[in-house]
């Protein structure tokens, strides 16, 4: 059994349908052996000069597509994509933007057209909707196909720590983690890279940390860069890294409110 003060408790879950843009919370999931989370990161507004090849997908540096690091402008819409009927949605302060149906050619175009124009983008970077499931547009699908269908996870007890170190709020948000987990001791989860964990019913095995790149910089709530995060990480600990990135090794189902403890 895990000693008590490991024992800790999922507090969120959230998948990200389309790279960049708005999460999904969910109160429960089946998750299966390598496959990732379900519904995570599907699918993709690709620059046009990406060198995205639906019929050949290649896993792609995150700056050939639409994303926080790069426009934070972004974190002002709220979307909502339906998996199923691709019917695609987006609002800003509430009131609604765009509804358009992604599995037309029309409707693929009439998104393009909004966030070419939103975000003031050049020809070269006119954004285009992709998929090619179940390749997933995670941002570490460039280190290796594991890492590309690993689950992120959060700490709150390291965000914390963070916060009193710099004497600011920081959203855990920030970091569009997947499982956001609570009670454990601050960083603790660095210390079992290479270990495995317990989640609900599903064995996971800690692959690597994360390291936070500039999309954290942006508040989700005004989408303005105010907190200079990666660099405040590297004067604070020496590093660049807040969570992890977890491997699913068994098959079952986590829920908010389950235990997560190493194993």
């Amino acid at each position: 059994m895990p000693d008590a003060d490991e024992s800790g408790t999922i507090c969120a879950l959230n998948y990200y349908p389309i790279k960049g843009l708005s999460p999904v919370p969910v109160d429960s999931v089946v998750l299966e052996v390598d496959g990732g989370f379900p519904g995570d990161r599907l699918f993709g507004f690709a620059k046009a000069n990406s060198g995205f090849d639906v019929a050949n997908p290649k896993p792609l540096p995150k700056d050939r597509f639409l994303v926080l690091a790069q426009q934070e402008k972004l974190a002002e819409l709220h979307t909502f994509l339906d998996e199923n009927t691709r019917d695609f949605l987006v609002t800003k302060a509430g009131r609604e933007i765009l509804r358009v149906d992604l599995k037309t050619k029309e409707g693929k175009a009439e998104a393009s057209r909004y966030f070419f124009d939103f975000l003031g983008l050049s020809e070269e970077e006119r954004p285009h909707f992709v998929e090619a499931q179940p390749h997933r547009f995670t941002d570490v699908s460039v280190v290796s196909e594991t890492l590309m269908n690993a689950v992120s996870l959060i700490n709150l007890a390291s965000v914390r720590d963070f916060e009193n170190q710099i004497g600011q709020p920081v959203d855990p948000a920030r970091f569009r983690a997947n499982i956001i987990f609570d009670n454990w001791p601050a960083f603790h989860e660095f210390d079992l890279v290479g270990e495995m964990i317990r989640a609900g019913e599903v064995s996971l095995k800690i692959l690597a940390r994360t390291k936070r790149c500039a999309a954290t910089q942006v508040n989700p709530e005004t989408a303005k860069r105010d907190l200079q995060l990666p660099a405040l990480l590297r004067k604070t600990y020496g590093h660049f890294d807040m969570g992890i990135y977890a491997q699913i090794v068994s098959d079952g189902m986590i829920g908010v409110n389950d235990q997560i403890h190493p194993t």
